[in-house]
């Protein structure tokens, strides 16, 4: 097998045949995508297709990876969708403002992260916390969507507040409703299990249209919406630009997540190479884009990264053609106007539903119970305060802060005591928040041996010493001298460590330091 060149991608080549045959093929399920994400996020359906236009012409030019497919994504409207509905209604002019001022933050963030090469921060979110806020998001999700598909109406609340409304009230469910969201949900799942590129959605949402036209089943509908082609515009909320910068930066880290696994891994399968730094560059240009135009936060789709993969793109041409194609169908959108809301639900539930994933959350609590704690407090807190889940996301990070710095003050110190001497080997880091337990450990060491004649320190068990772990064994080999003790300190790895000591220890470094 030829292994696939290693060159960088150009956009300034014609686009091959296959280029044209993803973009198409990602274009047919993005126009019904697009329009129920934006109605996830409280938006109109034109800003979900605007979303899916320019931004990703954009993310071609400037990205990375070749295959990968930006736009309107389920967790990027949710974390939209709570930002703004705390301070704003939705569907309104003022929330249609903000969220373009909202993506264009978005944007920023990520560009300038990509200039300063920073994109390995993608990498420091901890992975237990992704994991209970991804499967509570993806729950919150279908919650939002289920009072469509039961075709009752939604209310305000959070994860619980609306799950029981629609339970509990089984005599308001709409018969026809169900029928066309799950018979939507079955072609939608089926064609996914069938091939990868089987149309199910496009199926589903074509279906939904015709039988809505023929039978009328009095379903609620998307009803008709402007067809204009998007134009640009600086005139944003500037005012709310301060109300809107955490959750901005929020969603530039969080919602980069997925991009970046799904990029990195086609990079690895296919020995190409790839830039999380370019990467972030590409997805803050298209968030501007999508800013400048009116629309929302974008990001990278897995399934429709998939299609593309699958369909052989070569190029991020693919992406391209992707927007041009949705840009085109803007004048005849309006051919959707007749499709049925709970079509739209089962659109948004097929995606997010394999997004629940509990198999990880049992395991971490058997493997850890301080990481597991993070994450199913991450996952509670994401379902009691939805749709603030950025507020969740934010809680749960502290957590995880909180209990890396709680381990990492419990210094492992192992005394031995033999023929007059004081052994003590530390394990792991050796900061200003663990010293303070390698002077208790000595101390009582002392008191079970009060006549030891040497303390050895052995400190290649450290991983790390800072400047105040340094000072406090310079101390603790000082006063053990003091004491009548004969010292000696054996320097760890790495080398900067022992460099550390040398110059804390200054003078008494030839007489206690053992290099």
């Amino acid at each position: 097998m030829q292994v696939p060149s290693a060159s960088p991608q150009r956009m300034f080549t014609f686009p091959s045949f296959r280029d044209v045959v993803a973009g198409l093929s990602v274009a047919l399920i993005l126009v019904p995508q697009a329009i129920a994400y934006a109605d996830l996020a409280g938006l109109p359906p034109a800003q979900g297709l605007f979303a899916a236009t320019l931004p990703l012409i954009i993310a071609a030019i400037f990205g990375s990876s070749p295959w990968l497919q930006t736009g309107p994504v389920a967790m990027t409207s949710i974390l939209t969708l709570g930002a703004l509905s705390a301070i704003s209604a939705p569907f309104t002019a003022e929330y249609i403002g903000m969220a373009a001022l909202l993506a264009f933050i978005v944007g920023l963030t990520r560009v300038l992260i990509g200039l300063v090469k920073a994109g390995h921060l993608v990498y420091l979110m901890s992975q237990p916390v992704l994991n209970g806020f991804t499967t509570a998001a993806a729950l919150v999700i279908l919650t939002t969507q289920a009072p469509a598909f039961f075709g009752v109406e939604a209310v305000s609340g959070n994860f619980f507040s609306r799950l029981l409304d629609v339970l509990l009230q089984p005599r308001l469910w709409s018969v026809p409703g169900m029928i066309f969201g799950s018979g939507a949900l079955l072609v939608i799942i089926a064609g996914k299990r069938f091939h990868v590129l089987f149309p199910g959605i496009l199926i589903a949402v074509v279906a939904g249209i015709l039988l809505q036209s023929v039978y009328d089943c009095e379903c609620k509908t998307v009803g008709s919406f402007p067809t204009d082609l998007p134009s640009f515009s600086w005139l944003l909320p500037w005012h709310r630009f301060g109300e809107l910068l955490i959750p901005g930066i929020m969603i530039a880290l969080v919602g980069f997540a997925e991009p970046a696994a799904i990029a990195r891994t086609l990079a690895a399968s296919s020995r190409r190479p790839w830039s999380a730094s370019k990467e972030f560059i590409g997805q803050g240009a298209a968030n501007i884009a999508a800013g400048v135009i009116g629309a929302f936060p974008v990001g990278g789709s897995f399934s429709r990264t998939m299609i593309s993969h699958s369909a052989g793109a070569t190029s991020r041409w693919s992406g391209a053609l992707t927007g041009i194609m949705v840009l085109a169908f803007l004048p005849v959108a309006n051919l959707m106007s007749t499709l049925p809301q709970p079509v739209l639900a089962a659109i948004i539930i097929s995606a997010v539903y394999p997004l629940i994933k509990f198999g990880p959350l049992i395991q971490l609590t058997r493997t850890s119970r301080a990481q597991a704690m993070v994450a199913w407090a991450t996952f509670l807190l994401t379902l009691i305060l939805s749709p603030r889940i950025d507020l969740a996301l934010l809680l749960g990070m502290g957590l995880g802060v909180v209990v890396h710095l709680w381990r990492e003050m419990r210094i492992n110190v192992s005394p031995s005591y033999t023929e007059h001497t004081l052994l003590l080997e530390p394990a792991g880091v050796l900061f200003f928040g663990s010293a303070q337990g390698l002077d208790e450990t000595l101390v009582d060491e002392l008191s079970k041996h009060p006549e030891a004649k040497e303390l050895i320190l052995d400190l290649r068990g450290l991983g790390r010493i800072d400047y105040t772990g340094a000072l406090v064994i310079h101390r603790i080999a000082l006063e053990a001298e003091q004491a009548g003790l004969a010292v000696k300190v054996i320097p760890g790895q790495p080398p900067q460590g022992e460099r550390l000591l040398k110059r804390v220890f200054g003078n008494d470094s030839r007489r206690m330091l053992s290099v």
